[in-house]
């Protein structure tokens, strides 16, 4: 619903001032629309063809955190939304302002994260004339986002701003992109033609179920199987659904697995919780429930998954379920409405033996505790260079309960990927399915400015974190401490190991070697707080002083750069 913006809604008199303005910029209606929908940061590089938005925001008292490239601006805003789980905004100029940001949209399509992206545009009146910068940004956007639009009129400004945050929720959630022309920023319209739809009065509820039927159908599976699993992915975080999993797995008493952003759903050591065995349980599981996680190439596009097994997909978008592998049941909706109606329909009708399921939990436990077993001397290797392994073993330790975990890289995060777990929900980031290296900086920017009472610890590859590096100023200038950790193998070390499967040793090295850079002394450089440890005993006093310091930091680890991932390794590409 539409509410027309009349004179004491756009500012506050007193009987002695002076009469107020009877006009309003678009770009202070973009920012009242920005502040209705609950944004307080925008993420930002600045360019002539913006800055009234700037102003608006001043106005409205909306942060304004301009950073060195407009890539880490659009992933600052997707980073934000997957931390507050309120959608995010990036503000970038246009031309190569927009183009550069293109990376961090794209990111967040595939990530199905909620953010706008605002890109400016040459003047209206100066339509394919050949202005500064003018490029066919909506063209570009279209295939990434869920709605890229321009603002056609100056009156038009704010409720578009909401309609394009409102098309970021339609299904599965993602990231909307409006150019506004400079002058459609700068314009300004009578107050009585403004109109600014009204906080929280203008988007239905997603919190669907879907078909009752399924929900039933599913609670009877559930009630029936021996052994059932459930896969806890991605929009488990996103939709906020983490008590709903943990109360269906325990009424249920069902093993978790969890992937993505649902890492940390069910803390390590909790009896539910499962990790290590996840190929043996789908091997041998008669249900498999997997929630929130499409059948990409991360699920081999659903051939893990045997065909004995009864498997039931659940997904926020009707497109998902199904795609790429046959499911005997399917239920599109909101994961946690549909989990917590699962477990209400199977409450009550469990028999002892499903709900008991102890041969199946001590099946399973026993093959968790065995890989476990198996990897653990790696893990503690004292070998020079230093493992890999002793690397993510010693992050793992090191981590709290208000840790939020960053992984930005290749092979050295794969390696992360087995051995850290975060102790809480929504303390997993990584890039998503897009696979986009660079994310790390701007993920830790954006958490720590969200989060300021959360400890930001963040991962690197030294390729990765050559990509956006420099923003590593950006959080120093603005006081946003956090413990950073470069693997450093002076490789791009995933597609080297591809590079050698395919063409031999003799060409392994070709486009993939790196410096070896010191990135301790870069952070000292822009301020922050740096080591270098070669010796894996020096790894956990390393990050101590890196969080005790109160400054971004930088522990540049020298890590093997002849050790590879075993999920490098079985990457599908190389087959």
């Amino acid at each position: 619903m539409a509410q027309t913006v009349s004179e004491p809604d756009v500012l506050t008199k007193s009987e002695d001032s002076e009469p107020g303005p009877t006009t309003i910029s678009g770009g202070h209606l973009v920012a009242k629309a920005l502040k209705a929908e609950g944004i307080d940061v925008i993420f930002t590089l600045c360019g002539g063809h913006i800055i009234d938005i700037y102003d608006g925001c001043v106005d409205e008292g909306i942060d304004v955190v301009d950073v060195r490239h407009e890539q880490v601006a659009a992933h600052a805003a997707d980073g934000y939304s997957r931390i507050t789980g309120r959608p995010g905004c990036a503000v970038v100029t246009a031309g190569p302002g927009t183009t550069d940001a293109v990376t961090g949209v794209a990111n967040a399509f595939r990530a199905e994260s909620p953010m706008l992206l605002i890109g400016g545009q040459g003047a209206l009146n100066q339509h394919k004339m050949g202005s500064l910068q003018d490029l066919p940004h909506v063209d570009m956007m279209t295939p990434i986002t869920k709605f890229a639009a321009t603002v056609p009129h100056t009156a038009r400004a704010a409720d578009m701003v909401s309609m394009a945050f409102r098309e970021c929720y339609n299904g599965a959630p993602g990231p909307s992109f409006l150019e506004i022309p400079r002058d459609i920023l700068d314009g300004k319209v009578p107050l009585d033609q403004a109109t600014i739809p009204k906080a929280g009065q203008y988007r239905a509820s997603t919190k669907s179920i879907g078909d009752p039927n399924s929900v039933e159908a599913l609670a009877d599976l559930l009630v029936r199987a021996e052994k059932p699993c459930v896969l806890l992915g991605t929009q488990v975080w996103t939709s906020r659904a983490t008590d709903a999993a943990i109360e269906f797995c325990r009424t249920l008493n069902i093993p978790a697995f969890m992937n993505g952003s649902g890492r940390g759903t069910l803390p390590p050591g909790d009896p539910h919780h499962f990790h290590l065995s996840r190929r043996y349980a789908f091997n041998n599981a008669d249900v498999i429930v997997i929630v929130g996680t499409p059948f990409d190439f991360r699920m081999g596009y659903g051939r893990r998954l045997p065909e004995s097994a009864t498997v039931v997909q659940v997904d926020m978008d009707y497109r998902t379920v199904g795609k790429n592998r046959d499911v005997d049941l399917g239920l599109v909706g909101d994961p946690g409405a549909i989990l917590s109606a699962v477990t209400q329909a199977a409450s009550g009708r469990l028999s002892n033996g499903a709900a008991d399921r102890k041969a199946w939990f001590t099946e399973l436990r026993a093959e968790e505790d065995a890989a476990y077993q198996k990897r653990l001397p790696r893990q503690l290797s004292d070998s020079q260079p230093i493992a890999p392994l002793r690397l993510a073993h010693e992050i793992n330790e090191f981590l709290t309960e208000d840790s939020i975990y960053i992984g930005d890289g290749g092979d050295i995060v794969t390696f992360s990927g087995g051995v850290v777990q975060p102790k809480s929900p929504g303390h997993w980031m990584d890039p998503g399915p897009l696979g986009t290296l660079g994310v790390g900086v701007p993920f830790a920017l954006a958490a720590k400015y969200a989060r300021p009472d959360k400890e930001v610890v963040c991962l690197f590859g030294d390729g990765a974190f050559s990509l956006t590096g420099w923003d590593f100023e950006t959080m120093v200038r603005f006081n946003l401490p956090f413990v950073g950790i470069v693997g450093n193998n002076s490789s791009m070390n995933q597609i080297r190991y591809g590079q050698i499967q395919k063409y031999g040793e003799d060409r392994g090295r070709i486009g993939n070697t790196l410096g070896d850079v010191k990135y301790d002394e870069f952070a000292r450089m822009l301020g922050g707080y740096g080591e270098e440890v070669r010796d894996p005993k020096d790894i956990a006093p390393a990050l101590q002083r890196a969080r005790e310091s109160g400054k971004p930091s930088l522990i540049n680890v020298w890590v093997d750069p002849d050790a590879y991932a075993p999920g490098t390794m079985n990457q599908t590409m190389y087959k």
